[in-house]
Parts: structure tokens; sequence; C-alpha cells
């Protein structure tokens, strides 16, 4: 293990991880603790149990590495957690409510408030809110709970309470989890219109700096608990998906990110924000001045867990023998899709009579074409090249997939060794700390795994098919033209 060392920590809604990752990118220990998931805890749950879980594995980690490194040598931390989710707090920095879950779903009415009056005072900055955004949490918490919302003293996130946790620094977040709180992370500023138009007050708007800005030492109390130096670094943090895009490798421009577990994410870089009209894609902002665009499918991996869980080693090896398939299928176990197009009356669907390991590689055909059309549109609309994709989530240890994946999409597709939020966290503690960039920490604390590039028969066979599959698509209403193949 090479000195200096980094600690990122990420808490999410089922649990808190941490990791320690040297200067080479080698993962020095981790540990985690799993929270339990209940109805009531999708919609809050306690910042002070976060804290608890997060002090009881760090101690863990510590007690276990002190033996193989010095604990002096841990030179940074930063926190990743979900967006949208928010806390409001008391003027000795104390929760005056339970954390407001991105999952809670009770304001969707304040959401739709949020949105148009957005639309009609800022549209030129992030409009997108819903239920899941933290300013109409924010709104619908001051409705709510008058009398609380008299005591406010702040508004933070759930990146924000750990790092105030670990540095005794509130009331600063970063511009990642800023977005949903209306930030504009153009301009950089607080549009008016929060507090103008909303039953929302300026002085409760934290300061918002990038990802990466130091913000912070330890807390002397801690340093001194847990034997680390008094001159560790926190610093701003990310929201879980863009940590997972860093922890991917994908923050240089033209790389992106797709993430398939039970739905398919792309983030990605770009130089200019992505202005969609159909409001598919929103765009993050770059630690470096770049734009972070995303969005989400309802189509993912859901359908192999429901269907093909049993039988996966199996199905992957024999799905290499009959690739390509030629069939065409579309595995939505929902009804309607969101992105890379809108159609709420989207079906799922494929060939009757299939074997299973046919239904098997169909499917995944039909996930990377949606993943190939996704990449199409944000090449339309950005006017930049997709160049490279690096790749996460649980359909990443499919060989057969990512084998189907380089060859629909024509592009080499990266797997890198860690890909978590925490690691992408302890890559974010580092990049103004040690290296100089986002860019040069990923590059030396990212270690490729696996790499797979495309060949001429197997890309040509799939352009064939891509094209019968929007076919089918527009055939079935679910898109209007072909303007992006």
């Amino acid at each position: 293990m090479t000195a200096p060392y980094f600690l990122g920590i990420d808490v999410g809604t089922q649990g808190a991880r941490i990791v320690l990752l040297d200067v080479t990118g080698n993962e020095v220990g981790s540990r985690e603790e799993a929270f339990s998931l209940t109805t009531k805890s999708r919609e809050e749950q306690s910042p002070a149990e976060w804290w608890a879980a997060c002090q009881r594995c760090l101690q863990s980690l510590l007690a276990e590495v002190t033996h193989t490194i010095s604990l002096t040598d841990i030179k940074a931390a930063s926190v990743t957690s979900t967006s949208g989710t928010v806390i409001p707090l008391d003027a000795q920095n104390n929760p005056l409510h339970p954390a407001l879950m991105y999952s809670d779903n009770r304001s969707v009415a304040e959401g739709k408030l949020c949105r148009e009056t957005a639309l009609a005072f800022h549209p030129k900055g992030y409009t997108g809110f819903n239920a899941s955004s933290g300013l109409s949490k924010m709104v619908w918490f001051s409705k709510t709970y008058p009398e609380k919302a008299q005591k406010i003293a702040k508004w933070i996130h759930a990146t924000d309470f750990i790092i105030g946790q670990l540095s005794n620094q509130w009331g600063i977040t970063d511009y990642t989890n800023a977005l949903k709180t209306g930030y504009d992370v153009k301009n950089n500023n607080w549009p008016a219109y929060i507090h103008e138009q909303l039953p929302l007050k300026k002085e409760w708007l934290p300061q918002v700096v990038s990802s990466g800005t130091p913000v912070g030492k330890i807390t002397p109390e801690l340093a001194t608990e847990y034997n680390l130096s008094p001159e560790l670094i926190i610093v701003a943090g990310m929201t879980d998906g863009c940590a997972s895009q860093v922890a991917s490798g994908a923050v240089n421009l033209g790389d992106w990110n797709t993430t398939i577990g039970t739905t398919l994410v792309v983030k990605g870089v770009t130089s200019q924000e992505i202005k969609d009209p159909e409001d598919r894609l929103y765009s993050h902002r770059h630690p470096e001045g770049f734009w972070m665009p995303g969005g989400a499918s309802n189509t993912g991996a859901d359908w192999v867990t429901k269907e093909f869980k049993e039988d996966l080693a199996e199905l992957n090896e024999q799905a290499a023998s009959i690739i390509p398939s030629g069939y065409l299928a579309y595995p939505l176990q929902q009804e309607g899709e969101r992105f890379p197009f809108i159609a709420p009356h989207a079906r799922g669907f494929e060939p009757e009579g299939l074997s299973p390991v046919e239904r098997f590689v169909a499917n995944m055909e039909g996930v990377a074409y949606i993943e190939r059309y996704a990449f199409e549109m944000i090449q339309q609309l950005s006017g930049e090249k997709v160049k490279a994709v690096y790749t996460a989530g649980g359909a990443s240890n499919s060989d057969a997939w990512l084998t189907i994946r380089s060859n629909v999409l024509n592009l080499p597709i990266f797997k890198m060794k860690y890909v978590t939020g925490a690691v992408g966290a302890a890559i974010i503690a580092a990049s103004k700390t040690h290296f100089t960039s986002i860019s040069e920490a990923t590059q030396a604390l990212t270690q490729i795994e696996k790499e797979v590039h495309p060949t001429p028969y197997l890309s040509a066979s799939y352009q064939k098919s891509y094209g019968k599959f929007l076919q089918l698509l527009r055939e079935k209403k679910y898109i209007t033209d072909y303007h992006y193949a």
C-alpha cells in the first residue's frame, strides 16, 4: 500500500459504506452496515442513525488497517449520498425533523408548483422538479410543519450532514446536490424566485462550491478519537449517481457511463450544457467546468432477477454461442418509458416460443438497443461525439452482455475494478488535495478490470437488427421518427 490514503463515505437508502484507497487506487479496506428498509424509511430516515453507522464502520475499518498503514497518512475524506434528500437544521445545526428522503412521494403537488414557478420565473435554469426534488420537499415541509419551519436556520442535503459531522462546517454543499434544490449551476447563484415566489427564506439556502473543494479539517475530537491527523482535509462531496460515474472512470469529454441495475442510467461529460426540450436529460456541473448530463430509463436488468436468477451462470455461458440472436425484444417490466423516449403507453415485448437462452439473449440485446438510441439522441442534442462507454451495475458482470453492448454501440466498453459511490467519494477527496483535478485523480485511482471492443462482423449484424428494432418501436408508436439512427 502506498501513502497517502483517501476515505470515501457513501450513505445510501439501504446502508452506509466506507472505503479507503491508497494513492495508486488499491482498496486498503472497506466496511458497510445495512439499514432496515421499510415503507417509512423510504420517506424519512434519521441523520443521527446515519452518522452512528458511519462511526461504527470507520472505527472498525481503521482498527483493521492500523497494523498495515499509518493512520496519520490518511490525507482527505469526502462523502456521497442520495440526490434530493434534504434536512432542516436549527441554529445549533441539529436536525429539526428526520431527513426527507428522495423517494418520499408526499410532495407531488409541491413538485408541480416548483416546476411551474421555475418555468415562469427562471426558465433558463433547472425546471425538472418533481416529488423527488429537494426543493419540492422543502416547500412541502414549510407548508406541513409551519411551527418547525419558524425554527429553521438552514437546509442541507444528506451529503452535507455527514460532512458537517466530520468537519463542523455547516451550510456548504456542492453543485450536484444543489441542482435539484433549484441552484443555477450555469450562473452560480440561487434564483430569486426560490425565496420570492415560494414559502422559503434566502438565508436557509447553503453556500455552493465545486465537488472536491476543501471545506475544512476533521474536528479535533474525531482526530483524537480515531488517531487521525488533525490536518486531514474534508472536501465537498457529490450525489451518489455522479460519484458512481467518477468511480467508473467517465470524467473526460466524450466519456459516458452506463449503469445497468434495476434501471439503465447513462451519465457523461460534454463541453456544453444539453438542453432537451422533452426533459429526458438534465445536466449537472462537472468539477472542471464541463457538464455532466444524464438520464434514466425504466428499462434495465430487473427482468434478469425476476425471471433468470436461478440459471444465470449457465445462461451467460450459453449466450455466447447464439450471439446475435436475430430476435427483437424489449424487457420493460412496467407500464411506460421515460428515457431515451417518453412513451407512457409503452409495454415490453418479445417473440413467442423462444427457448430460455434465446429469451435471455434477445432481452440483453433489447436493452443494448435502448442504450444505443440514448447515445444517438444525446449526440444529436449535444453535437458532441460519444467516444467511450464505462460501465457499472450488475449487468457489467456478464461477459456476453458486454460483448453485445460493445457491438451494438460500436464502441469500446471499459469496466473498472472498483465501481461504487464510496470509491467515487474517495477519488473526489483526492482530486484537489493531492491531485490537481478530478480528471487527474480518476486516471490515477481507477483500475481497468475489463475492456471489450467491437468486431466488424457482430457490429454489422447488430446494425441491421437495430434498424429493425427502431422500425418496431415506430410501429408501436413509442417513437415517431428515425433521426437519431
